[in-house]
């Protein structure tokens, strides 16, 4: 097996996990890709992935191995495409992650729209609420919310998300509209539990931090079923505000305690190749940048 080939199967095994299922991906027997990752072993003379019964692992040398690969490959296949005449045409296999309930109601219509402009590439979404290692599980473009570690990924910022609260204007009829974080003892709370981990919510009062603790009358997992309780009538509740958007707009729910509201958080479309983005790449990365900038939820 040239190095190409062996660079594939490798990157195979990262991104699949297994030398099984990296076999299953190439349509070549489980030796084939064995054979292929223990001969670039002893071409670099170091280890690249710690094998064990249960678990393949990158070491750190693999780790940044299998970042070199993706990029030498990245340009090999811009090489390729130039010399037939079909660098304008994106190709290939791409994934993109990003959270839950953001994926569902942004990410989504972008891949819909991509997909319908370059009909030779196919897409794979992973909506998690985890925080996706792109480079150790093979993703190519993530949509992130919040502030961003530092490290070798190239990020581009596209907007920022308010944590907002809100009630219909019959619970804020029957119950009245809270004026200070405090106010919220006297009121029916509903915990989006994705949202708010913890039994409290925090706020800032100028720059003084307030924290504001409670017992909610209904706890959900899901932000769906906290904004349907609050459209409700239920009682108040907190999340993102492109999740209610479309409610604040038709009337069937209500902002409260505005002027306490934390920062925004940042969204930021990121990456790992940097300037060796293939062009499947840098057209997904370039379309999610410009749609997301334009949605005037997210400023």
């Amino acid at each position: 097996m040239d190095r190409i080939q062996a660079m594939s199967a490798f990157l195979a095994v990262v991104d699949t996990g297994g030398f099984a299922s990296a076999a299953r991906k190439l349509n070549v027997s489980p030796s084939v890709v064995t054979r292929a990752v223990t001969e670039l072993e002893e071409r670099l003379g170091t280890r690249l992935l710690t094998r064990t019964t249960r678990f393949v692992r990158l070491t750190e040398t693999g780790a940044g191995y299998a970042d070199g690969c993706r990029r030498l490959l990245a340009e090999l296949e811009e090489v390729e495409s130039a010399a037939a005449g079909t660098h304008a045409a994106p190709r290939g296999q791409l994934t993109i992650t990003s959270p839950v309930n953001f994926g569902r109601i942004h990410v989504a219509p972008i891949v819909r729209h991509y997909l319908g402009q370059y009909p030779e590439v196919d897409m794979q979404c992973w909506f998690l609420d985890r925080v996706v290692n792109l480079v150790d599980e093979g993703v190519d473009v993530a949509v992130r919310i919040g502030a961003l570690p530092d490290s070798s990924l190239q990020a581009t910022r596209v907007g920022r998300v308010r944590q907002v609260h809100c009630a219909s204007p019959d619970y804020l009829a029957r119950h009245g509209v809270p004026q200070r974080p405090e106010d919220l003892a006297a009121h029916v709370i509903v915990a989006a539990t994705g949202v708010s981990p913890t039994l409290e919510w925090r706020f800032l009062e100028g720059d003084k931090p307030v924290q504001v603790r409670f017992q909610p009358r209904l706890s959900t997992n899901t932000n769906e079923s906290a904004a349907d309780a609050a459209t409700a009538g239920f009682g108040i509740t907190r999340l993102p505000m492109y999740h209610i958007a479309q409610a604040l707009q038709q009337g069937t729910l209500k902002l409260v305690l505005e002027d306490f509201e934390r920062p925004a958080l940042p969204i930021h479309v990121v990456h790992r190749e940097g300037r060796h983005a293939t062009r499947k790449v840098r057209a997904c990365i370039d379309m999610a940048v410009e749609t997301l900038r334009q949605n005037p939820n997210l400023q």
